[in-house]
């Protein structure tokens, strides 16, 4: 979608393209109740209504990896540490609402996850659980995550 803009000081007219969203997903790394390596998701509050990685938007003036932090502590009342950013993820159709560009990074955390912000339930899966209701194009993340696709 084209727009334009006018210069506040000269007044000539600009073009401004409309751009993805960027976005941030966090794979948090954390032990279940029998001491397995596990991972937190969330069920969503706001549609479309799934489990899904925790994560959002990036603020305006906020890194991707600020963003991450945030959105995992938001979501999931943990306080994470960044391990690497794993892939990023741009497929116009990954999110039904709108085009966004999503940066996902593996953390870990230590402690009790609780759902908070955006979040209804939240549970630590390992591998041969994860919930087959997965929202916008979280079950091909987590393919490679699990298939070590980094």
């Amino acid at each position: 979608m084209l727009e334009y803009l006018k210069c506040p000081q000269c007044g000539q007219v600009i073009k401004s393209f409309k751009s993805p969203t960027p976005t941030v997903d966090i794979i948090i790394e954390c032990e279940t109740n029998d001491g397995r390596k596990g991972i937190v998701l969330i069920y969503r509050k706001n549609p479309p209504l799934a489990w899904a990685i925790p994560g959002g938007y990036v603020d305006y003036g906020e890194t991707v990896e600020v963003a991450a932090v945030r959105e995992a502590r938001e979501e999931t009342s943990l306080d994470v540490t960044l391990i690497r950013q794993f892939h990023t993820y741009s497929d116009p159709k990954r999110d039904p609402r709108q085009h966004n560009i999503s940066t996902v990074f593996i953390a870990i955390a230590q402690g009790e996850p609780m759902a908070a912000d955006d979040a209804t339930a939240i549970g630590i899966f390992t591998s041969d659980n994860i919930p087959l209701e997965l929202a916008f194009d979280h079950e091909q993340i987590l393919a490679d995550y699990f298939q070590k696709k980094y």
